[in-house]
């Protein structure tokens, strides 16, 4: 029996959505974090390392009730858009960057404390502005890093399961993933559409991971012969 690829298609364009965002939100706050001292700092912090320690499902219940039909947020959305959130495809994409964006601003946090502060104090004393300092000192010296950080919240969004069940449920066609898919498969004894599905993920994930790594060698190669 020929494979349905629509999971695998629809986990990569909700992990590559919620990557997008994740790197945009989720710089900016792992800069603050990294540099800036606030009160509720620590409320902050633990309110993003939550969903790395929370079941997943217990993640996606309170999306659920937050989002949903009868939900504040819920109502915005559907006046907004023109349809509800849950049980959508921009539903996975939602449970994704919650189960992605953590893992992000934790790594891009630790990148960020660890820069020579030297670098952007010689820049602020040039001239530079906050937003140019970042982009011309900040980023480049965090890159590799960054780069690194990206590619497993992309690999971490694109495996979820638990949240992605309860708040876009299992629709084949319109919001089945390829986690899901892959139990559906299990469940039904086709072990075979399973393993393939299962073997590409493996493969896409491997393949993601091997591609950080030459990126990252080949910019250590470039920096010592600068």
């Amino acid at each position: 029996m020929a494979i349905d690829w629509f999971p695998l298609w629809l986990s990569l364009k909700g992990a590559s959505v919620s990557t997008a965002i994740a790197i945009a939100v989720g710089l900016w706050i792992a800069w603050t974090l990294a540099n800036r001292g606030f009160r509720g700092k620590e409320v902050l912090d633990a309110a993003i390392t939550l969903p790395l320690v929370l079941p997943p499902t217990v993640l996606g219940y309170y999306l659920l009730v937050a989002f949903g039909r009868a939900s504040p947020l819920g109502k915005i959305y559907e006046w907004a858009v023109g349809q509800p959130l849950v049980f959508t495809w921009q539903a996975a994409v939602v449970a994704a960057l919650f189960h992605a964006t953590p893992l992000l601003i934790k790594s891009a946090r630790a990148a960020f404390e660890s820069v020579d502060h030297s670098f952007e104090r010689a820049a602020r004393n040039l001239g530079a502005s906050e937003l140019r300092l970042f982009w011309r000192v900040t980023l480049p010296l965090t890159r590799r890093s960054i780069l690194a950080a990206s590619a497993l919240a992309f690999a971490r969004a694109l495996g979820d399961f638990g949240i992605t069940l309860m708040i876009a449920g299992n629709i084949p066609g319109r919001t089945q993933t390829a986690s899901i898919a892959i139990l559906n498969h299990v469940e039904s004894l086709d072990y075979a559409a399973a393993h393939r599905l299962s073997a590409t993920l493996l493969a896409i994930c491997l393949l993601l991971l091997l591609s950080v790594y030459s990126v990252n060698r080949r910019l250590r190669a470039a920096i010592a012969l600068a």
